[in-house]
């Protein structure tokens, strides 16, 4: 049985036009599957490799070496927080953000919620440093975050 949907299969072949082989396709796919499943398992691995027509182990080096994308041992939960630890977000609450979310929700960074509901991150710099501290809820960047911003911001999700 396949593990990705016949709609997965096509967005990542509708991604082939764009680049100038298959292989440049694997983070593209890598994407398009981990945005869909919150994770890319072992057999969505080796689906990729074929269409991308390279060995499972070349696919799972390239999705190993960024840290976002999750395996389905450590799956995203629904929504994914980032919190920003770069210099200029450290100096102004950063770090203190990332602990009290950690205390929040019982979890470490890198860590997903018992009800699957967030993934809790850190990231090395969200590039919006005139907004320190920042965090990035889904895809979505927010400034000049305090405790009681992110509570709020948290609670509307």
């Amino acid at each position: 049985m396949s593990v990705l949907s016949e709609e997965l299969r096509e967005r990542i072949l509708a991604e082939f036009p764009k680049y100038p082989n298959k292989r440049a396709v694997t983070l593209p796919a890598l994407h398009i599957v981990h945005d869909s499943m919150r994770c890319v398992s072992v057999g969505a691995i080796e689906e990729i490799a074929e269409l991308l027509e390279l060995h499972p182990s070349e696919v799972h080096d390239t999705m190993t070496f960024y840290n976002f994308f999750k395996d389905e041992k450590h799956a995203l939960g629904r929504h994914r927080i980032w919190v920003c630890r770069s210099i200029s977000c450290a100096l102004r609450g950063g770090e203190e953000l990332l602990e009290q979310l950690a205390h929040r929700y019982g979890v470490h960074p890198g860590q997903t919620t018992p009800d699957g509901k967030f993934t809790l991150e850190f990231a090395e710099c969200l590039g919006a440093c005139e907004g320190a501290p920042c965090i990035l809820v889904n895809d979505e960047c927010h400034m000049n975050m305090t405790e009681q911003s992110t509570k709020e911001l948290i609670d509307r999700i």
